[in-house]
């Protein structure tokens, strides 16, 4: 999956997301990255690199496999293939939130 067809699954999901106010990074390292900002409506969705609240770390192919059920983000993390730098909490809800 591109980084353009995953950008725009998350559009999609976080679309159909309430009451999440945060500033999110998806970071895919070399392969580029998706900053989500839910503080303004509608949500800012860009593949620009800004600060976050919360960022999130894998590759493109871990985090396809998060977005379409095949990878669950928790063991994902346990094994050390998803990253999370700054509010756990909050990736907990996104994981609630990105799982199909």
């Amino acid at each position: 999956m591109s980084l353009e067809a995953i950008t725009s699954k998350i559009q999609q999901k976080m679309a159909m997301a309430g009451g999440l106010s945060a500033k999110v990074k998806f970071d895919f390292g070399d392969e580029g990255c998706v900053f989500v900002d839910t503080t303004q409506t509608p949500p800012l969705i860009s593949n620009e690199d800004h600060d976050a609240d919360t960022t999130l770390k894998c590759s493109l192919n871990t985090f396809e496999g998060i977005l379409n059920g095949t990878q669950d983000p928790n063991i994902a993390f346990m094994m050390g293939k998803l990253k999370i730098q700054g509010s756990m909490g909050l990736a907990m809800k996104l994981n609630s939130i990105l799982e199909d």
